[in-house]
C-alpha cells in the first residue's frame, strides 16, 4: 500500500447521500482494485441515514479513504467541489457512491494515460447494470474505438460532445482542472457544465475502449426521475455554459452544437411525465422558448420530422401546440394495459366484485390488519406491534388475517377474518393500515391513505430479495418483477440493525421509508422477569437443574423436506442426562415422526409447533443453530450460541450470505463452531461452548447486530406508523440494558416448584403466548 504521504496517482472523489444500501459495493469495488495508488475521497453530504458511519468504518480499517463530514447538506456538485478541494492525486476521478468500478479499472486507466503521456482528459466506458443482473454497455462505445489520433482536441473528436454527459467516465489531470477553474454549480445536471467545459479547454484528450464503471440503473430513488421544479436548475447551467463559449472567441464554432443540445434536452425533460410537475410544464416551456430565441444561432438548421415540428412550436413559443402534438402522438398509441382492473389472483367472480366494490368506500381511519407467516397464528412482530398499539393508539382497531382451520390456535379476545371470506375482502380494501412480516397477496391493491408498515421476519445472513437471481434453488418459482411489484407497496420497513437496513434498501429497490427501531418481538426479551423464564420452562416440560439447549436449524434450498443435520439420538446421548434438547424444525416442514419417537423416549423435546419462537429462547440456556436467523434475535439474551455448520460451502454455494459467518471476526461469528458432531459434542463436554473465546464472540456479535433492539422497538414502530410521531424513545446503549435472566438466575430467583407444570407431551399449540410488551 503506498504511503499516506506520497501524492497518490488516483484521488477518487465520491459523493455520498442517502446511499447506505450501496455504499459498501462501492468502496469495496475501489479498495478491491489491483492498481492500489489512490486516495477515496468520500464527501458525506449530511446524509441523514447511516452512509457516514460507513465512510468512518472503512477510513478506520483503510487509511487511503478519507471521510469528508460536511455540516450542511450542498448538494452532489458541491459536495464534489468540497472533494476535489481536499484531493491530492496527479487525477482526478468521480465515482457515484451507488456505482461501482470494474476489478482492473483503475490499472487499465493507469495504463494508459502512460500510454498517451498524460493527457489532460482520458475518457473511458461504462456499462448500465440493472437490477434484475443484466448489464449493457454503452450504446456508443463505438465512439471509443473510432479511427483517430491516439491524442487530441474536442476539434479532432467532436463526437465526444455526443457522449453521455457525465463525468464519471473520465479522469482529469488535477492541475488541468484547476488551472481551467472548473467547478460543480447547484442543482440538477451539473456534469454537463464541467463536461462541456473541459472537453472544450482540454488541449490533449485520449480514450480508453473498456468499461471501467459500472452504471447502477435504480429502479428507484433517482432523484433526477422526481418530479420537481429542481429540473428548472437545466436553465441556469445552459446559460453558464453559453457564456463560457462566448467569453472564448475559439469555441464560438460549437454555438449550433450547444444550442441544438440543450433544446433536445429540454424537449426531453418536458416528454418526461417524471420531471417536471404538471402544474408548472408550462412556465417550463416558455422559459425554454425564451432560451431558443435568445441562443438561436443565425444559420441554425432545424432538425426534420417530429422533432422539428416541436422545435418551430418553441420558436413561436406555443405551448398548446407543443401539447397538441403530445396529444397526437400519444392517440397513436395503444391504451391497452393504461388502467388495469383487479381481476387475477382475487379468487371467484363475486368475491372480485366485492372487492371492487368495497375499494370504493372510504378507509377506516381506525382500522389494522395484521398477519404473520403466510396468515398463520398471530406471532413474531406484527404481534409484538399489536399488543404496543392496544396500549398506545386504542381507537385503532385490529384484526388478523388467518388461513381456515387456524382459529383455534388465536389467543382469546382476538378478532380475525379468514383468507377469501367476504369480510377479508372488506377489511384489506378498507383498513389504513397493514401490517405483515411477509407480504400480502398479489392481488391486494395498495389504495391511496393506505400505510404498508413491512416488519420482515428476521436479519439477513442469507441472500434475499433481487441477491436471490443468482441462486437458481433460492429463486425457484420466483418471479422477481412480481417481488419487487409487492415490496413497492411498503410504505415502512422495519430493521433491528444497521447491517439489515442497508441490506433491505438494496435488495428490494423500492421507494420505502426504513424504520431502524429494533425488532418488535424482541422486546420481550429485555421484558420477561425470573418468573416469566421457569413458568416457560415449566409449560414445555423441562426439568429443574437441567440444561436446555434449543436446536434450530433453518431449511435448505437445495433440499425436498425435513432432512436431519445430525444424529440427534446420539447428541443427546453424548451430552448427558442433565442436557435437555429443544428441537425446532424449520415451519415450511410438517410434523416429524422421527421426532415424536424420540420424545415419546425422552430424549429430547420437540417443539416445532409451539407458537413463539421468543419464548423458546427465553427458556432456552444455549442455542444451538446454522444459518438460522434466530442467532441474531437470541442474541439479545446474551446467552452461548453454538453454529453447527456442516454444509456451510454447500449452502453459500446454493443460497448465498451477506457475511461470513464461520470467519471468527469479531462481529461475524455468534460463538464456537462446529462442523461435525463430534466437535459439537466436543465442544459441550470440555466446556468451550461458554468458554472465554464465545463470550468475546457473542459480544462482538451482540454489539453488530442487537444494535437497536432494546425493549422499546414495538413502542417506537407504533409512534412512528400510528401516531405519526417520533420513533421514540432514544435506543437504549448496549452496555445499560438489562434483559431476561438466565434460567440459573431465574431459578434462584423463584422456586420452580410454585409454577404449574405442563408435560412434553402436552399440546404446545394450546399454551398461551406469553409475550410482554
Amino acid at each position: 500500500m503506498p504511503s499516506s504521504t506520497a501524492v497518490p496517482r488516483f484521488s477518487i472523489v465520491v459523493p455520498v447521500f442517502k446511499v447506505q444500501g450501496y455504499l459498501r459495493a462501492c468502496l469495496d469495488s475501489v479498495l478491491a482494485q489491483t492498481y492500489g495508488d489512490f486516495e477515496v475521497v468520500a464527501v458525506d453530504d449530511r446524509s441523514p441515514d447511516g452512509s457516514g458511519a460507513i465512510l468512518d468504518e472503512y477510513a478506520a480499517r483503510d487509511p487511503r479513504v478519507i471521510p469528508l463530514h460536511l455540516a450542511e447538506n450542498k448538494g452532489i456538485g458541491n459536495a464534489r467541489n468540497e472533494g476535489v478541494a481536499r484531493a491530492r492525486g496527479d487525477y482526478l476521478l468521480f465515482l457515484d457512491s451507488d456505482d461501482t468500478l470494474l476489478p482492473d479499472a483503475l490499472e487499465s486507466i493507469a495504463g494508459r494515460l502512460t500510454e498517451t503521456e498524460d493527457p489532460d482528459v482520458l475518457v473511458y466506458d461504462y456499462a448500465r447494470t440493472f437490477w434484475w443482473g443484466e448489464a449493457k454497455r454503452n450504446r456508443d462505445a463505438e465512439v471509443l474505438s473510432a479511427p483517430g489520433p491516439e491524442v487530441g482536441t474536442i476539434d479532432d473528436r467532436p463526437e465526444l460532445l455526443r457522449l453521455f454527459t457525465v463525468v464519471w467516465n473520465k479522469a482529469y489531470r488535477r492541475d488541468f482542472y484547476l488551472a481551467g477553474g472548473f467547478s460543480f454549480p447547484d442543482g440538477f445536471y451539473e456534469d454537463a457544465v464541467v463536461v462541456y467545459e473541459s472537453l472544450f479547454s482540454a488541449e490533449r484528450i485520449a480514450l480508453l475502449d473498456q468499461v471501467c464503471v459500472h452504471y447502477r440503473q435504480r429502479r428507484q430513488g433517482n432523484a433526477l426521475r422526481t418530479p420537481s421544479r429542481e429540473h428548472f436548475a437545466a436553465f441556469d447551467q445552459y446559460e453558464r455554459l453559453f457564456a463560457f463559449i462566448e467569453e472564448r472567441p475559439g469555441l464560438h464554432q460549437w454555438r449550433a452544437f450547444l444550442f441544438e443540445h440543450m433544446i433536445d434536452h429540454y424537449l426531453f425533460i418536458l416528454a418526461r411525465p417524471d420531471r417536471v410537475p404538471a402544474a408548472a410544464r408550462a412556465e417550463f416551456f416558455r422559459r425554454a422558448a425564451r432560451h431558443y430565441r435568445r441562443y438561436l444561432p443565425a444559420d441554425f438548421l432545424r432538425p426534420k420530422g417530429v422533432m422539428g415540428v416541436q422545435y418551430d412550436a418553441l420558436a413561436r413559443g406555443s405551448f398548446p401546440a407543443y401539447t397538441a402534438l403530445k396529444l397526437a402522438a400519444r392517440g397513436r398509441k395503444k391504451a391497452a394495459g393504461r388502467l388495469k382492473k383487479v381481476k387475477h389472483t382475487l379468487g371467484k367472480q363475486a368475491y372480485a366484485r366485492l372487492y371492487q366494490l368495497q375499494l370504493h368506500r372510504p378507509l377506516d381511519p381506525h382500522l389494522a390488519v395484521y398477519a404473520a407467516y403466510w396468515n398463520r397464528t398471530p406471532a413474531c412482530n406484527p404481534l409484538a406491534i399489536y399488543e404496543k398499539a392496544k396500549e398506545l393508539a386504542p381507537r385503532v382497531h385490529g384484526v388478523w388475517v388467518i388461513r381456515k382451520g387456524m382459529e383455534d390456535t388465536l389467543p382469546e379476545g382476538v378478532d380475525h377474518v379468514i383468507v377469501g371470506s367476504p369480510r377479508y375482502w372488506e377489511v384489506m380494501a378498507r383498513a389504513k393500515y397493514l401490517i405483515n412480516n411477509v407480504n400480502f397477496a398479489d392481488g391486494i391493491v395498495k389504495r391511496p391513505g393506505q400505510i404498508h408498515l413491512q416488519t420482515h421476519h428476521g436479519t439477513p445472513l442469507k441472500r434475499m430479495g433481487i441477491d436471490q437471481q443468482q441462486y437458481p434453488a433460492a429463486a425457484k418459482g420466483m418471479s422477481m418483477r412480481k417481488l419487487l411489484q409487492r415490496a413497492d407497496r411498503w410504505d415502512f420497513s422495519v430493521s433491528s440493525n444497521q447491517h439489515t437496513t442497508e441490506q433491505w434498501e438494496r435488495v428490494y429497490p423500492c421507494a420505502f421509508q426504513s424504520l431502524d427501531t429494533g425488532y418488535p418481538r424482541n422486546d420481550v426479551y429485555y421484558r420477561a422477569t425470573a418468573a416469566d423464564v421457569l413458568d416457560i420452562r415449566a409449560r414445555l416440560g423441562i426439568a429443574p437443574g437441567r440444561t436446555a439447549v434449543l436446536y434450530a436449524p433453518t431449511v435448505r434450498d437445495y433440499q425436498t423436506g425435513y432432512v436431519p443435520r445430525m444424529d440427534l439420538e446420539r447428541v443427546t446421548r453424548e451430552l448427558g442426562p442433565d442436557v435437555v434438547l429443544l428441537v425446532r424444525t424449520h415451519y415450511f416442514y410438517g410434523a416429524n415422526p422421527r421426532l415424536a419417537e424420540l420424545q415419546e423416549q425422552g430424549a429430547l423435546i420437540d417443539v416445532s409447533r409451539h407458537p413463539s419462537v421468543e419464548e423458546l429462547c427465553l427458556a432456552a440456556d444455549a442455542l444451538i443453530t446454522d444459518y438460522s436467523s434466530i442467532m441474531f434475535d437470541y442474541a439479545n439474551l446474551d446467552r452461548p450460541i453454538i453454529t453447527y455448520a456442516d454444509d456451510w460451502d454447500v449452502y453459500v454455494k446454493s443460497r448465498g450470505v451477506t457475511f461470513d459467518l464461520l470467519s471468527g471476526e469479531p462481529g461475524d461469528t455468534p460463538g464456537i463452531v462446529a462442523t461435525t458432531e463430534d466437535e459439537l459434542i466436543a465442544a459441550f463436554r470440555d466446556g468451550a461452548w461458554d468458554g472465554e473465546e464465545a463470550a468475546t464472540r457473542r459480544a462482538a456479535f451482540r454489539a453488530r447486530f442487537c444494535q437497536w433492539d432494546d425493549g422499546h422497538a414495538a413502542e417506537r414502530v407504533v409512534r412512528r406508523v400510528f401516531l405519526d410521531q417520533e420513533a421514540t424513545p432514544e435506543v437504549v446503549p448496549l452496555a445499560e440494558r438489562t434483559v431476561a435472566p438466565t434460567p440459573v438466575a431465574a431459578a434462584a430467583a423463584t422456586p420452580v416448584t410454585s409454577l404449574p407444570v405442563q408435560t412434553a407431551t402436552g399440546d404446545p399449540a394450546a399454551a398461551d403466548l406469553h409475550l410482554a410488551g
